[in-house]
């Protein structure tokens, strides 16, 4: 099947409105105000929703990377995923701000990742000062959804579609954490093709902007390799090596009766009711990438003290 998935040309997908690039500032601009960063990424994607900029815009900065949606995304990979962060150095955990599931575990570990910060506090008397988190990650990551779950409020705006949040906000958590909760931001172009690709699969691009029949296409041709089960058990298909992404998913369309006059396949249609039944999980659990190989872990610097003046510059 990856024969055929190389037989559909891979979509080339960019998506960049003008309040990313304000976004990218605001980062870059409000970091120093911040003792820790918090990335949210897709279980689903972890590599293509990492926005590569990230690492220079927050440099040593304290980071815990949240691999989030991980009820959507094959267990064994995400498995997979926290080993690799673990080897790499980098504080990770899964889980599923939506439901709540594994939100538990945020809390003890970033007393652990600033833990020395908060020791040296506790020596100069200043035990109880605020904690500041900024929370970034792409569109329709689940920034919103993270922070409503963990402040048990609706103080940030959740929808199922990119690009809600449009500036930032700070939330308390408790009374000495704040979150500030930034807007989603990809970036201006995406070099490997399967990067925008799988952002499509996912959700994170506007619809509007894609080749649905295309994308349906690559989609099908890909769980037809990596998930065939899947699709036998959805569709009740017969999975064929020799057939490609648009034979699949003209088969899927059949099967439903998705036909227009003359009896051909109704491929729009079929389409997006395969990309809606695969976003609402109606095809199991699904993961698009494996970690890649080891190599030297990252060496994280030990945390600086922000000046208090710093800190008042809201």
């Amino acid at each position: 099947m990856q024969d055929n998935m190389k037989q559909i040309e891979v979509p080339s997908i960019q998506w960049f409105p003008g309040h990313m690039a304000k976004t990218r500032r605001l980062i870059s601009e409000n970091l120093k105000l911040v003792d820790m960063v918090l990335e949210i990424t897709d279980a689903r994607i972890p590599m293509s929703s990492r926005n590569p900029q990230l690492d220079t815009w927050i440099s040593t900065k304290p980071r815990i990377i949240m691999l989030n949606k991980s009820d959507q995304a094959d267990g064994n990979m995400t498995k997979k995923w926290l080993e690799y962060y673990k080897a790499k150095g980098i504080p990770a955990i899964a889980c599923d701000c939506k439901s709540g599931n594994g939100t538990a575990k945020f809390m003890p570990l970033l007393k652990e990742v600033l833990a020395e910060l908060l020791d040296r506090r506790e020596q100069k008397g200043m035990a109880g000062r605020m904690t500041r988190i900024m929370v970034v990650g792409i569109p329709n990551v689940g920034k919103s959804s993270f922070i409503n779950i963990m402040a048990a409020t609706k103080k940030t705006k959740v929808e199922d579609r990119p690009g809600v949040t449009v500036r930032k906000q700070w939330v308390s958590l408790t009374k000495d954490i704040e979150l500030l909760d930034m807007p989603g931001v990809l970036w201006p172009k995406f070099e490997d093709k399967l990067v925008g690709e799988r952002l499509a699969f996912t959700g994170a691009v506007k619809d509007d902007i894609l080749d649905i029949e295309l994308l349906a296409a690559r989609l099908t041709a890909y769980l037809a390799e990596s998930y065939p089960e899947r699709l036998i058990e959805r569709y009740k298909i017969e999975i064929d090596e020799n057939l490609s992404g648009y034979e699949l998913l003209e088969a899927i369309g059949r099967k439903r009766g998705m036909l227009i006059p003359g009896g051909e396949v109704n491929l729009e249609r079929a389409a997006i009711t395969l990309l809606d039944e695969y976003r609402g999980g109606k095809l199991g659990k699904i993961t698009f990438e494996a970690p890649p190989a080891i190599t030297t872990p990252v060496q994280t610097k030990p945390v600086e003290e922000m000046p208090v003046e710093e800190l008042s510059a809201e």
